[in-house]
């Protein structure tokens, strides 16, 4: 990988009283400053904070959920520490694009993962996705997804880069990136419950990209990213929560009615839209429920294939709004077109095919 953002060599140390000082605020059922939050999660990602201390601090900020302020804190003690991916000469910033969402949610097919090889393939080389994800619980997230698909998921940052640059999609796989959320991994994996890491994850690209398509798992999460987003910079992002029967999604949804907020030079607009509004089929996503790997990784290349299903009209509402974001598309409707076409031409599996042997070389 290439250049780390700033690392400690070795375990920080403590001070007490700020810690302390930071819990007994959180206990009271206040909130931190900005400069709190960053306070308290750089002592966190450079080992200052024994595993009571992390699960406290996060089981209290889920309770309420994070607020702006500790969200934008701790997304820029991340970025600090991130281990970057430098583009090519040849890749303008601007061009570049992610489709991390939070998880969180119930999944039915990987929807992120395929709307970003479609993006890619739809956009002719306009945009760039830089996809950013890791693992799932469920054991089919976007690794686990792309490996069975062939793509070298643990390819170094130069070879991400090539990637970019010669097919026009990479994969950073966040384990490979975050090397001080080892000292927040073992207290995660504990409460079992999302926590403020599953929205900093995709605030902190290591591509640096300033276009995104941010699912979240909750409603009231939608504000909260898109107020910190604001203040830490970006071009066009697009924040989107799904209905999804009696579940929700951290996707646009083809089952109901999607609401979020658009992110543009800083300014913050309330949006929402219907799957028909966008030319794509209502439809459920239910029968998906379940799937193993094995079974995700066929529905991916069905997807890819353009064999009609609720589950191609998913992806191609996700990648046509990620079009949009990238601005090769005036529409989130002309992005679903121009996602069809990418399908039904074979653009999207030749993509994948050609980003698979990329990053093994």
């Amino acid at each position: 990988m290439s250049t780390p953002g700033p690392q400690s060599g070795s375990q920080a140390v403590a001070d007490p009283g700020a810690i302390h000082a930071a819990l007994a605020e959180l206990v009271a059922g206040r909130s931190l400053s900005e400069q709190q939050s960053a306070e308290i999660f750089e002592r966190l990602l450079t080992g200052a904070l024994d595993a009571a201390q992390i699960g406290a601090i996060l089981a209290l900020l889920q309770v309420r959920l994070p607020t702006v302020d500790e969200v934008t804190g701790a997304a820029r003690v991340m970025r600090r520490h991130v281990t970057t991916v430098t583009l090519p000469s040849t890749v303008n910033i601007d061009s570049v694009v992610d489709t991390c969402g939070t998880g969180g949610t119930a999944k039915f097919l990987n929807v992120s993962t395929l709307a970003a090889i479609v993006t890619a393939a739809a956009s002719g080389g306009r945009v760039r996705v830089a996809k950013h994800g890791n693992r799932s619980r469920s054991g089919r997230g976007s690794a686990e997804i792309l490996s069975a698909l062939g793509v070298n998921v643990d390819a170094d940052a130069a070879t991400q880069a090539r990637c970019l640059e010669q097919v026009g999609i990479s994969f950073s796989f966040a384990i490979h990136h975050h090397p001080a959320m080892k000292f927040a991994g073992p207290a995660r994996r504990a409460v079992g419950f999302p926590t403020i890491f599953n929205l900093l994850g995709p605030l902190t690209n290591p591509a640096g990209a300033k276009r995104q398509l941010i699912g979240v798992y909750r409603p009231e999460l939608v504000s909260i990213v898109a107020g910190a987003l604001s203040r830490l910079g970006v071009t066009r992002v697009l924040v989107v929560h799904g209905e999804a029967g009696e579940q929700c999604c951290d996707e646009l949804s083809i089952m109901g009615r999607t609401v979020g907020a658009i992110i543009e030079d800083g300014s913050v607009k309330g949006w929402d839209i219907e799957p028909e509004a966008a030319g794509v089929q209502r439809g459920d996503l239910g029968q998906y429920a379940g799937l193993d790997l094995a079974g995700a990784t066929d529905l991916a290349r069905q997807v890819l294939r353009g064999e009609p299903s609720p589950a191609l009209e998913m992806v191609v509402l996700n990648a046509g709004a990620a079009l949009w974001v990238g601005g090769v598309a005036t529409s989130i409707r002309e992005g679903v077109d121009m996602a069809r076409h990418a399908i039904s031409t074979g653009a999207a599996q030749r993509t994948l095919d050609q980003w698979a042997q990329t990053s093994r070389m």
